[in-house]
């Protein structure tokens, strides 16, 4: 799916174009990302096959239209009329705008609106494939009468000659305009339609709801997993096989959209992750291996396997020698090629096709030597449920990046694997199995190499019927639709458009199938089971059970909520209990005391009566006080509910209480109590009386409560009160108090877990506080405290923490700049400050020579050490490939090795803040280097062209390669290869080129390398080194494990 953003209004142009005002910048791009959940909002249901059209305009001497904006002429679809608004120079940016235009607008009658799917293109005249084409969907209104790109695409790439766009100054405009017949997408019930229910899409999880839908829709998966045994103390967001059972039996049970946060927490996501668009296949394989490793001693043991698995043998045959080697592997979903293959069978004979292996290219066997021989690949089993994933997404060598391959690829509904006499199936298969499967899952992405939009059509019990599940939306579907409308390819333009010559046009269909699900006939009835409610355990039918419950109640509650005021009464007894507890400057938490749900229309007196059973408090003998904010921000009880406003409705008294529009009532029920304790009347209030709330302070104890309340006169002095509230507070009439007002607060932030607060005197020394702190924490010696200030504008802790008595007081720490806080920062230290500010603290990263790992170490050593013991150290630390390994200190910058430290430098002066320090194994053959040999750097790089400039991006781990004389690139590349175990399928993507500031040169397998470099400073001349050229597509991650592998993608991890 893609975002766009409205045309924005042009106030000095004609006024008939109404478009919405946008409060995006006018030059946002439409970006490619999985459909939101908003959008839902206005999508909407077909309820027939709709009306479409597609209309292409011609519009000559582009280059010479000097209007800001153009229109096609109109056309007609489903009775409507359309046209085109172009700006040809763009609408406020350097793109071309693009928009589809209600044509009549401004002559249609009050409230009309119309909804429709459309696709707008700008057509390549050379390569049609290369045809820029954006699609999206709207609600047309009088307010919203156009909608499309405001960045369709870029000025330069349009007015290029040699792009193929502009030809003989002609432009080739294609709109194609699905207008449907709708009902509001609130009023289309999924279950009610269909009998199933979608999963919530969290931001971009579609793909992840495709793929569990598929899961659910095969009943013996989803029986496994609710036999996977569970406890009711598990949580579904700390248990993976809990969160799967919980939202299985949502899917099967409930009657909306089913929410996927609690499995995707059970992963170990956070917010990030279920914003960040996985591959399908891979969440696939990982979600299955980590099931798989759960069902291990469970009574549902190899579910996975029995399902999925299937096995094939590679083999090598020699053809004029007896020798034969196999090697047999399985699998639990198959890749099949999709470019070069016009359906799934052609995939298949291209999987099992026979390679020869002669020439330089023959086979060493063991006691044969060299030999002529055949190497493939034959299925020795395949499994019930048969997971095809297509490879959809390649490398493109001629456009240097990742492209999806959009070609027509047909797949069956019946697939027959034993035919033409079985030519899959190696020798040693069962033939008795019959291997012929029913389609049972097409799994769909829509738009591009970047992103887009996933969804599934399934056949939940092999039916004839067929339904989309496109995440909250359940829609039925036929299976044309399922199909052949998901082969992708390219379609041909009708003829008869207006201003259109005869030359025919195609356009491709950038949504088709990505992944399909086979199930073997022979098994559908053991697949296609049933499964019921005894299938489910207990205690989670009990605990789901209580879950929608609680949602019906919530729901009830929402509905009700106009009906009801929630009156919150706050009392005495409250501020005793939360004041110098959850609070210290206001007076009470009013989401903490009690409340009521009352009809609005019930008299405040008979709510008195709920009071009075509640509180055990008399109803004469209840005074009631309304709360309100002051001038210095706090918040008090400020008057008593009159006698006349207590015969009000309960509606009537919330309304005189908050002007705002708020469904609660808050007050403070003021109840006097005898000697005795039982409550009394309250005394009679004049306009003089005024009611004061007092808290008492005890420095020694550091604590704060609350100690009554109490009438005085507003004529009245706070001396007269004294005694009084001495009395209050437990002290001697004559004890000397001081009295404070309390006003408006900064709040502070909760500690967290590890977090604290202390009272201490701005005065206090370093050495001071650093005692308090080292008693709070309970540790012996406070000089193993170490502190840092924090920085008022960034809300972290400053980069230098404060050296051992640096800072005099608690007031000069707690200062930055002009601003004053009070947050300080503390690390617990293994040996005392004094002693550490002697040392130097490196960060060093290990790559260990034989295993795929990179490990991080701190090393602390004396100042005036040099790196020699710093490699000495880290030996201690590490595994190394054999005792004698000699290590080396490397300094890495963006991808580059800068300097290789001597033994004998001081550390004092290395900086680990912005340089990697990386240590490894010299290699044994660097440390015999011939007189001929060189020693050069090898560095991963892709090319950026910026600005029509060609620029070398570095990334990955740079590493140093020894060059023989005479040695030729295609003798290197077999070394680099087995050193950075790259697959040959990869590896033959790659460039190999000799790059000399920053300028490539590249190589053919025949060129002698060492020539290219000089005999000087072995390692001074990081700008001339071997460049492999390939994409990077790698996330960036500091210290990844794979550093030294090569990967195409963010991998998908359940940490969980």
């Amino acid at each position: 799916m893609t975002v766009m953003t409205p045309a924005p209004i042009e106030q000095q142009e004609d006024e008939e174009m109404l478009v919405p005002h946008s409060d995006l910048a006018d030059n946002h791009q439409p970006m490619e990302v999985a459909k939101p959940e908003a959008a839902n909002a206005v999508e909407n249901q077909v309820v027939e096959d709709p009306p479409s059209s597609r209309f292409t305009w011609r519009i000559d001497n582009f280059s010479r239209l000097n209007t800001k904006k153009h229109y096609s002429e109109i056309f007609i679809v489903g009775g409507y009329k359309w046209r085109v608004l172009i700006f040809p120079k763009g609408n406020n940016v350097d793109h071309l705008s693009m928009y589809l235009d209600v044509a009549d607008s401004g002559s249609l009658p009050y409230g009309w609106n119309r909804y429709a799917q459309f696709s707008l293109a700008v057509i390549n005249q050379i390569h049609t494939k290369y045809s820029v084409r954006k699609d999206t969907q709207h609600q047309f209104t009088a307010r919203e009468s156009d909608w499309g790109f405001t960045s369709f695409m870029p000025l330069g790439e349009l007015y290029d000659p040699n792009r193929g766009y502009l030809v003989n100054d002609t432009l080739l405009v294609e709109a194609e305009v699905i207008v449907r017949r709708v009902v509001d997408y609130w009023t289309y019930d999924s279950k009610k339609e269909t009998g199933y229910v979608g999963l919530k899409n969290q931001g971009a999880t579609c793909y992840m709801n495709s793929l569990l839908q598929t899961l659910f829709h095969i009943p013996y998966f989803r029986k496994a997993v609710y036999h996977m045994p569970t406890t009711e103390n598990d949580m579904p967001s700390g248990s993976i096989p809990l969160a799967l059972q919980s939202l299985f039996y949502k899917l099967q049970y409930s009657d909306s959209s089913v929410a996927t946060k609690e499995l995707t927490k059970s992963f170990g996501w956070d917010t990030y992750d279920s914003f960040m668009q996985h591959d399908v296949q891979e969440l696939n394989r990982v979600l299955c291996e980590k099931l798989e490793d759960k069902m291990k001693g469970t009574v549902v043991e190899g579910t996975i396997q029995q399902l999925f698995e299937g096995h094939h043998m590679n083999y090598i045959e020699c053809i004029n020698v007896d020798y034969k080697s196999t090697r047999k592997e399985s699998f639990y979903d198959l890749q099949l090629d999709v470019k070069g293959c016009r359906d799934v069978y052609a995939s298949f004979d291209k999987y099992v096709e026979v390679e020869r292996l002669e020439g330089d290219n023959k086979y060493h066997a063991e006691q044969y030597g060299l030999q002529d021989a055949r190497k493939g690949v034959l299925f020795i089993d395949f499994p019930p449920v048969l997971q095809l994933q297509l490879k959809r997404f390649e490398y493109d060598f001629m456009r240097d990046t990742m492209v999806k391959i959009n070609d027509r690829y047909e797949f069956p509904l019946q697939l027959d694997l034993d035919r033409e006499n079985g030519k899959y199936l190696s020798p040693e298969a069962d033939r008795s199995v019959r291997n012929l499967y029913t389609l049972h899952s097409v799994l769909v992405h829509s738009g591009g190499v970047h992103g887009g939009h996933y969804y599934a059509f399934i056949r939940p019990t092999l039916s004839d019927q067929w339904y989309k599940f496109d995440d909250e939306r359940v829609t039925k579907e036929d299976t044309k639709r399922a199909l052949e409308e998901q082969y992708g390819g390219e379609e041909e333009l009708p003829q008869t458009n207006p201003g259109f010559n005869n030359t025919p046009f195609k356009f491709t269909k950038y949504s088709n199938a990505y992944m399909l699900v086979y199930i073997r006939e022979s098994d559908k009835d053991k697949i296609i089971c049933n499964v019921d409610e005894k299938d489910i355990a207990e205690h989670l039918r009990e605990r789901l059970k209580k879950e929608q419950e609680e949602k019906e109640h919530k729901k009830k509650e929402k509905a009700e909520a106009h009906l009801y005021t929630i009156i919150k009464v706050a009392r005495d007894e409250d501020l005793v209990e939360q004041i110098g507890r959850d609070i210290y400057f206001d007076l009470v938490d009013h989401d903490k005391v009690r409340s009521f749900r009352i009809q609005k229309q019930i008299p405040f007196n008979l709510f008195k009566e709920d009071v009075a059973k509640e509180f055990g408090i008399p109803v004469h003998l209840q005074r009631f006080w309304l709360w309100a904010k002051r001038q210095n921000h706090t918040y008090r009880p400020n008057r008593p509910l009159t006698p006349l406003e207590e015969t009000q409705t309960v509606g009537q008294v919330r309304e005189v209480s908050n002007k705002v529009h708020n469904a609660e009532l808050k007050l403070f029920l003021e109840v006097e109590r005898g000697l005795d304790l039982r409550p009394i009347a309250p005394p009679d209030k004049t306009k003089e009386d005024i009611l004061l709330f007092f808290k008492l302070y005890e420095p020694e104890k550091e604590e704060l409560r609350y100690v009554g309340r109490l009438f005085v006169k507003s004529t009245g002095k706070p001396v007269e009160y004294l005694a009084k509230l001495n009395e209050m507070a437990g002290y001697a009439h004559d004890e000397e108090i001081e009295l404070y007002e309390v006003v408006h607060f900064r709040s502070l932030e909760k500690p967290k877990e590890d977090d604290f607060c202390l009272e201490m005197s701005k005065l206090f020394t370093y050495d001071d506080v650093v005692e308090r702190v080292a008693q709070q924490l309970g540790l012996d010696d406070p000089s193993k405290i170490r502190l840092t200030s924090h920085n008022c504008y960034s809300q972290q802790p400053k980069p230098q923490p404060i050296k051992y008595r640096g800072i005099d007081h608690l007031v000069d720490m707690l200062i930055h700049y002009n601003q004053t806080s009070d947050i300080l920062y503390y690390e617990v230290l293994d040996i005392p400050l004094p002693e550490l500010q002697c040392l130097k603290t490196l960060k060093v990263a290990f790559h260990h020579a034989i295993k795929d790992e990179v490990s991080i170490h701190t090393i602390r050593l004396p100042k005036q050490s040099t790196v020699g013991d710093v490699i000495n150290d880290l030996k201690t630390k590490v595994e190394l490939s054999h005792p004698d390994a000699e290590l080396r200190l490397l300094e890495v910058f963006y991808h580059k090795i800068y300097k290789i430290f001597p033994l004998n430098e001081k550390i004092e002066n290395i900086n680990d803040q912005y340089w990697t320090l990386r240590a490894e194994e010299i290699p044994e053959e660097e440390k015999n280097l011939g007189p001929h040999d060189r020693l050069v750097h090898v560095y991963h790089f892709t090319k950026d062209t910026a600005q029509n400039q060609m620029q070398v991006q570095n990334f990955g781990e740079p590493f140093f390669l020894v060059i023989h004389e005479g040695e030729t690139l295609e003798e290197i590349k077999v070394r680099i290869q087995k050193k950075l175990q790259v697959p040959d399928d990869e590896f033959a993507k790659w460039k190999f080129a000799f790059l000399s500031l920053g300028r490539p040169e590249y190589l053919q397998d025949s060129d002698v390398v060492s020539s290219r470099f000089q005999r000087r400073d072995v390692y001074g001349a990081w700008e001339h080194y071997l460049g492999l050229e390939h994409s990077d597509s790698t996330p960036r991650r500091a210290y990844a494990s794979n550093q030294n592998r090569h990967t195409f993608e963010k991998p998908v991890k359940i940490y969980n």
